[in-house]
């Protein structure tokens, strides 16, 4: 027939969406998976290997095929960039590395497995259902992804497969398929309309498959498509980067330029070729169109990797450095980014890393409100009294992050460590607030023209010293998860505790003989005050990591 009746399209559609969505869950079950058996390893190796622009595209590849996501290895590269972690040469290795790593989806499901679907989603679900260790549940989550990934790619097709009567469907894929300039042209405007539309290449490759599969479409139409469809890939990171920093939006923007010229050059001088050597291989379709998504992604990284360099100059010429930018690189929000939530495992780490970061801050808060006191230093005051604001900042972007990352599927050790974290940053910014405290007695002291005793200054230094490292040790222990380190901090505590009882006793002694003035001694005390307190909320810190450690 010419045409579909209005239902008959309805009855595509309906089940072509539930299809669609059958896939894509399928496809989150299972990279979650993956994700949750390899933990924080995929984090581990992105920072370890990602040491040149070569091994960075090897290390891309490898953590898109794991994660399914080449816009979730973008949001990670960016985090690592902020971090200061790998330049942005690096970075568009592993950008380059995923373009490749995503092409695995297509080839997956471009094999006929449909008669393993309902075995696996059987296999899977009673392992995911009766298995007692958190291996077995993981491993039931992978197998039940196959399963409903396939079952997902099965129902598309079978809704399919009356396109194929269509001609107004037919005329267009003649069109595209004709191997003109306009037909091109079209077929390339289609795959990049979709894939912005849907704002998931694997959603998009995933129907071309399916058509392919129902035998409504020939690789010659399909490929136009496709190359479409890998550059419409980048506008879900183009969206998401119009709110985020410079930093997002340089990753966005060179992954747009990598693949916008890299399909411009291949459309000129490789098309031909990749369609002979792909009819070559196979006959099937869905193979054809497996195998010259891989074959673009392949060649158009060899072709660009020699122009990295080029690339990542473009890209800071157009979005350079503001002196704003540096400032926040140094004192703001560095590792965290909410599409990265969609990592869990790898989000569980960039929190580490941000509560570490918060606690260097604070570091250097207390430190610069010492130096106030010792020195009458006035621009260590402000710059203590402005770290604090970004102290406060933190904590609470890090209780929001947390929240969002407690609601994701995360396993029972990760939601301990999160109930540490959530204590951990209270006390870190309790730290903040006493170096704010210890800054605003360095202005009394500086206004006011008080001066410490010899015998207060050195007593003072001893004090300050033993907090320091206590402090330090603590940010240490939490950072190695290292239980002597921690263990340590609570002894020091007691000691802290016993010297602070002992120097105000003398210094109340000195006060009672005359040997100090009243307002010099109102500030030391109190000086001693805020110290002990510091070192009270390393010891919290402290226990928090033996806490989970026994636990």
């Amino acid at each position: 027939m010419d045409g579909l009746a209005f239902k008959d399209l309805l009855g595509m559609i309906i089940p072509l969406l539930g299809g669609l969505g059958l896939f894509l869950y399928g496809m989150s079950v299972m990279s979650d998976g993956i994700e949750k058996s390899a933990g924080n390893k995929l984090e581990k190796i992105i920072e370890k290997l990602s040491g040149n622009i070569f091994k960075g595209v090897l290390v891309g590849a490898i953590v898109t095929v794991a994660v399914q996501s080449s816009s979730a290895t973008t949001v990670m590269v960016v985090g690592f960039v902020n971090a200061g972690i790998m330049n942005l040469t690096q970075a568009i290795g592993i950008i380059m590395g995923a373009n490749i790593g995503t092409t695995v989806t297509a080839q997956l499901v471009s094999i006929n497995l449909t008669a393993l679907a309902p075995i696996a989603i059987a296999i899977g679900s009673g392992i995911k259902i009766f298995g007692k260790k958190n291996k077995q549940i993981i491993l039931g989550e992978i197998i039940l992804g196959f399963g409903m990934l396939f079952l997902g790619m099965d129902i598309m097709k079978e809704a399919l497969s009356p396109i194929k009567e269509m001609q107004a469907f037919t005329n267009i894929v003649a069109d595209i398929g004709s191997g003109t300039v306009l037909g091109t042209i079209e077929g390339f405007l289609v795959g990049l309309i979709l894939t912005t539309l849907v704002q998931s290449s694997s959603a998009s490759t995933g129907i071309l498959v399916a058509l392919a599969l129902a035998g409504a479409l020939p690789i010659e139409a399909a490929f136009p498509v496709l190359l479409g469809t890998n550059v419409g890939t980048t506008t879900t990171a183009l969206i998401s980067s119009v709110s985020a920093n410079r930093t997002a939006k340089r990753a966005a923007l060179m992954h747009l330029l990598f693949n916008v010229v890299g399909t411009i050059v291949f459309i000129i001088f490789f098309s031909k070729l990749t369609m002979n050597i792909v009819t070559s291989i196979s006959d099937d379709p869905a193979r054809q169109l497996a195998n010259a998504h891989t074959f673009f992604n392949v060649i158009n990284t060899l072709i660009l990797l020699p122009f990295a360099g080029l690339i990542v100059k473009a890209v800071q010429k157009m979005l350079p450095v503001t002196e704003m930018e540096r400032e926040e690189a140094m004192f703001g929000k560095k590792y965290l980014d909410d599409r990265m939530i969609e990592t869990p495992a790898i989000a569980m780490g960039q929190v580490v890393k941000e509560v570490l970061h918060m606690g260097n801050l604070t570091k250097m808060s207390l430190e610069s409100s010492v130096d106030a006191v010792q020195n009458n230093n006035p621009k260590a005051i402000e710059k203590t009294l402005k770290l604090e604001k970004t102290i406060n900042a933190l904590e609470h972007e890090i209780s929001e992050y947390l929240i969002k990352l407690s609601n994701t599927s995360i396993d029972f050790e990760d939601r301990q460590m999160i109930d540490g974290l959530f204590s951990t940053i209270n006390d870190i910014e309790r730290v903040g607030d006493h170096a704010e405290n210890v800054a605003e007695l360095a202005e009394f002291k500086i206004e006011n023209n008080v001066h410490f005793s010899e015998k207060a200054v050195v007593e003072m230094e001893e004090m300050v010293e033993k907090v320091v490292q206590s402090y330090t040790l603590a940010m240490d222990a939490m950072k190695e998860g290292d239980r002597h380190k921690a263990q340590k901090v609570v002894e020091i505590e007691g000691v802290i505790d016993e010297m602070e009882k002992t120097l105000r006793k003398k210094h109340i002694q000195r006060l009672n003989d005359g040997r100090c003035e009243t307002s010099a001694g109102i500030v030391f005390l109190d000086l001693l005050s805020n110290l002990e307190r510091v070192s009270d909320h390393a010891s919290n810190i402290a226990l928090a990591v033996l806490d989970v450690k026994n636990n």
